[in-house]
């Protein structure tokens, strides 16, 4: 197991719909347990395999939950069923996300209530879930990253400046930019 750099915006691997899982062996089990060492390290919610240069669909999950499903888990080549999204402004206090790929920042979005989650584990079974809250919007956020958006992609008009602002400030949207969790400062401050 080791903890594996995570790529920042711009990087190619986390603008582009990733490959579906074709093989349920003993190399993806290695990079699900690289994949939940890494996010452990960044003291993140959720790691999809782009943010790591890896382009597969899945993602790993800690998020303790009140929908009956294991707070810790991976879901490969997900599918969503989701609730309506409000059309109104989020609200910055209750519904700001970050990124571990847009490491340190905050911005608020709207997202689905509720979302079905079909897909497999590790080892290639079958699952199929219920999330709603927060649980809910961490399966869309890891889920968009296998589809090559990050939630900053996403942002109204309001969030999407500051957003390009703080961007640019920091030199991101060039491929070549990455931080190491447990050896880097915590973008996050944990």
């Amino acid at each position: 197991m080791a903890v594996r750099p995570i790529i920042i915006y711009g990087e190619k691997a986390l603008h582009r719909r990733a490959l579906e899982v074709t093989e349920f062996d003993a190399d993806l089990r290695s990079l699900i347990e690289d994949m939940h060492e890494t996010q452990d390290a960044a003291h993140g919610v959720g790691l999809a395999a782009p943010q790591i240069g890896v382009s597969l669909r899945l993602f790993t999950y800690e998020f303790e939950n009140d929908d009956g499903v294991p707070p810790r888990g991976v879901v490969v080549n997900p599918r969503l069923t989701l609730s309506k999204v409000s059309q109104a402004l989020p609200d910055p206090d209750e519904e700001a996300e970050g990124c571990l790929s847009a490491p340190g920042l905050s911005f608020p979005l709207k997202r689905a209530d509720f979302a079905r989650i079909e897909g497999f584990d590790g080892h290639g079974n079958p699952l199929s879930f219920e999330a709603t809250g927060w649980f809910a919007r961490v399966m869309q956020h890891e889920t968009d990253h296998l589809d090559g958006l990050l939630y900053v992609d996403k942002l109204a008009n309001k969030w999407d400046r500051r957003w390009k602002k703080a961007k640019k400030q920091a030199g991101w949207g060039v491929p070549g930019k990455s931080w190491l969790p447990g050896v880097d400062p915590d973008p996050f401050g944990h």
